[in-house]
């Protein structure tokens, strides 16, 4: 479909790594402690447009290293199924809990500094490279139409899950405590989940 080898995989592995916590997890649940939904909603276009953003550069590489260089990009799908597998081995085997994220979301300004915090983020530009290559059929690799049917549903399911998640923290911010158990156990699924994925699309 449009050039893309697995899109049920693909969507998929969107909705597994906007559940791992992260900068845009946290932007989003303090600017929604802050503001109530409407700063949710705000914070949520910022993480989008951020993310639109990187993974349009990522596109860029990849496409050029699509055209210029077959077999290398075959070896980077490698890597990239490597490197899911590495992330969620990492996940499976991490023990305690992790270090809060020190996320400061200034009043008024949630769309904005959910954006910088999006674009500072050292380790997205290094995701989406890894992760498009993944799904990327050569042979029926139509060029900007593939990356765009890529790229629409990233932004849609980033929507959902983020307007989702803004509704649910704004309805129980009074009254919502740390679930450290719970955390844990879907952190851990996740893992299994990403190291599915890239034995999956690297033995395919």
């Amino acid at each position: 479909m449009f050039g893309i080898s697995d899109y049920g995989a693909f969507c998929a592995a969107i909705l597994v790594f906007l559940a791992l916590p992260g900068p845009g997890t946290f932007a989003l649940l303090t600017s929604t402690a802050q503001g109530g939904m409407r700063a949710g909603a705000a914070a949520t276009g910022g993480l989008i447009l951020g993310d639109q953003v990187l993974l349009w550069l990522a596109v860029a590489g990849v496409a050029a290293l699509l055209a210029a260089h077959p077999l290398l990009f075959q070896a980077v799908q490698y890597l990239g199924a490597a490197y899911l597998v590495w992330i969620g081995l990492r996940l499976i085997l991490a023990r305690g809990d992790a270090a809060a994220n020190p996320v400061n979301i200034a009043p008024r300004r949630y769309l904005r500094q959910a954006l910088l915090i999006t674009l500072l983020n050292p380790k997205a530009i290094v995701f989406y490279m890894a992760f498009f290559p993944l799904f990327i059929d050569p042979a029926t690799h139509r060029g900007l139409p593939t990356f765009a049917a890529m790229a629409l549903p990233i932004a849609a399911i980033t929507a959902a899950y983020c307007l989702t998640l803004c509704a649910f923290a704004d309805a129980v911010r009074a009254r919502v405590r740390a679930h450290r158990r719970l955390a844990k156990a879907l952190e851990k699924l996740a893992g299994v989940f990403l190291v599915s994925f890239g034995i999956r699309l690297g033995t395919q």
